[in-house]
Parts: structure tokens; sequence; C-alpha cells
């Protein structure tokens, strides 16, 4: 007998999470404001151990079960994967849920569950290597592309974070049944201010799809100092030398959004952004963006942001000195991009979600594939 919402007010929802990404940020996020629906969490963390300030935010939130199970772009060959439909259906008895929520399409792989299973596709080296690259995934590798198909025939649901995203695994995978939209959210108040002479960016610099050989060479070009927080070597010895921005330690979600508080001007240059929550939290911040011309930050932040070309460092550099003398241009775009955030907000998306979640448990049939 399928459950409804409405009829179970102790719903347990398991949720995949790893601690290496923004896929941490979303799920707490979201399990934080699912909670207030009544929905209880279980997070099933998968690769690189949390660190201890992570770990007690998922303790606040939910249960926190960390999984000795790896993540699939992090594994060279498909049979590292073979304990995780196990961990998850082993999971799913134990912690009694009723619905799974899986980060990663992969993960939905030979479950055979009796309870509903959305996925969420936050990336994938697939549309990964077709954005960054424009290529196919190489031959080694295809066999990620193949598990993610799989994963997404598997799910009841599945969720692009953008339409624009959401295009791009079609042109990937092909059709994709059972495709919805759901925006990311952010919880960030508003907040307005005094700005220092300061350009902002933070990122996981290490991956190439960010972009940040860009910006550091548009960094020797502009007339404010550019900061670019994050890490800047990658678990598999992926590495990026700064020489002209301000590098800066991997900072924590606190620091970042303080550093947002007081920036004058937001960058991202990334040329891989299925939804891109670090522009929408310096949105929130009070920052002006500039953005690299991408899809999904056109479909998200037309006329609230620059844009530049994310293959041209004087392209950014130019933007951002722009901005950089116009202080009426920066307070417009500044304004224009806190109201664009407005649309984006933690209600907004966990309304969404739960509304889609009792379709799934009451059987009833969910809303045709996103346009």
């Amino acid at each position: 007998m399928k459950l409804s919402l409405q009829s179970a007010p102790g719903l347990r929802l398991l949720m995949t999470v790893d601690a290496v990404g923004g896929v941490w940020r979303y799920a707490m996020d979201l399990a934080a404001a699912l909670r207030l629906s009544g929905i209880e969490t279980v997070f099933a963390g998968f690769g690189p151990r949390p660190s201890d300030r992570q770990s007690r935010e998922a303790e606040e939130i939910g249960r926190l079960v960390w999984c000795e199970a790896p993540l699939d772009w992090m594994v060279e060959q498909e049979e590292e994967l073979q304990p995780v439909p196990a961990i998850l259906r082993d999971l799913v008895r134990q912690e009694r849920v009723d619905l799974l929520h899986l980060n990663l399409p992969s993960q939905a792989v030979d479950l055979d569950l009796p309870v509903p299973v959305v996925v969420v596709s936050h990336s994938c080296v697939g549309s990964w290597f077709r954005a960054v690259r424009g290529q196919d995934v190489p031959s080694a590798w295809r066999w990620q592309m193949e598990r993610n198909a799989r994963g997404f025939a598997a799910a009841d649901l599945v969720l692009s974070p953008s339409r624009s995203h959401a295009e791009l695994l079609r042109r990937v995978y092909g059709p994709i049944a059972r495709l919805e939209v759901v925006c990311n959210a952010s919880p960030v108040p508003p907040s307005s201010g005094d700005r220092q002479d300061m350009v902002f960016a933070a990122g996981r610099w290490w991956d190439e799809g960010k972009n940040g050989a860009v910006l550091d060479a548009a960094a020797a070009e502009t007339v404010w100092p550019v900061v670019m927080a994050g890490a800047t070597l990658g678990p598999n010895g992926q590495h990026l030398a700064l020489r002209h921005a301000q590098g800066r330690a991997e900072m924590s979600h606190g620091d970042v959004l303080d550093h947002m508080r007081r920036a004058a001007i937001f960058v991202s240059p990334s040329l891989y952004e299925p939804f891109g929550l670090a522009a929408l939290e310096a949105a929130r911040c009070g920052c002006a963006l500039v953005l690299a011309d991408i899809a999904t930050y056109r479909e998200l932040w037309e006329g609230a942001a620059l844009f530049a070309d994310p293959r041209e460092p004087s392209a950014f550099a130019g933007a951002i000195n722009r901005l950089a003398g116009d202080a009426g241009l920066r307070r417009h775009l500044a304004v224009r991009a806190l109201e664009a955030s407005k649309r984006f907000t933690v209600e907004a998306q966990s309304g969404a979600l739960v509304d889609l979640y009792r379709r799934l448990l009451s059987s009833t049939p969910v809303l045709g594939a996103a346009e």
C-alpha cells in the first residue's frame, strides 16, 4: 500500500550525500526545509569522509550514516561500485525509510526496492565532457555514461536543477523519462551594506569545469584584487597554480558568505554549471555578478549580471573593470541580482519536492517531462 505525505507525518527520507562538492550544501539546506513539512532525513554519505563541522551540521538536521563506498566519478573501474546497491538496500530496511532521494544517478542501479526512487542529476561525466571539452566521454569512462543511463531508467523520477541542464542531459543521453526541473535554492538572507573594492570567487578550482585558470589570468588585468577561495588540489591529483589572483584555502560555508557580504563583485567563470549555487548565494549577499556566458547562467540571471566569454580572460577583466569603475552600475546590477534571487527560495524548492514526493507515494502519475 502506498503512503501519502498527508497521512504519514513521520515519513522518513533516505538522501545520499558526499562531502566533496556542492551536493552537501544542497542536501543540508533541502533537508532542513523538508523537516518543516514533517519529513525526517537520513543522510547516507559516500566517498571521502566529512569534516567534524560537516558531521555536526548533518546531525543537527537529521541522521548521518557514512558508507564505506566511493563516488562514481572518483573511481576508474565500475566494479568498485559493486557494494553500493546492497548498502542502500540495507539502509532502506534498517532505517525504515519511505522514499529514496539519490544525488547520483548511478546509485539507482540494481536497487529493486519497494519504495519510490528519486534521482537528481547535479552533474555527471557525460555532460561535463560535453560542456567543458566539447567532446564525448573517453572510452575508458564510457561505463559511467552507461551506468548513469541505467540509473535514469530505473528511477521513478529524475530531477534537474535547471532547464539548461535538462536539455544538456537529453543531448548527451537521449530521451529521459519522467524528467522534471526543480531549481536549487538558498536560505541565505538578503544583505546590503558597505562594500570593499574586491572581487570574490569561490569554487573547486582543481576542477577544469570551474575554469579557474581563465579567472586567474584575468586577475593580471583587473584594477581591483581578485580573491579566489577554494581548493586548488583535487582528490585525483588535479592542480591549479594561481599566479595573479589572491588564493585562499578552502573556507567554511560561513566564511564564504562573510566574504560575499564584503565583496563588491562576485565572479563565476565556469564552463559547466548545472545550476551554480555560489552565484545565487552571492546575489543574496548583495554582490554585483560577472558570470560566464553559458546557457545556465543566461537562463537564471539574464538582465541581472554582466556576462563574459568563458574562454577569454580579457573579457572577464573588461567586465570586472567596467563594474569597478561604475558604482551606479554595480548598485543597479546588485539590486537586479537580489530581486532575481528571490525566485530560488528553499520554501519554493521544498514545496515542489513535497508535491512530487506526494504524487510518487500515492501512485499518482508525475507530470510530463520538462519542456
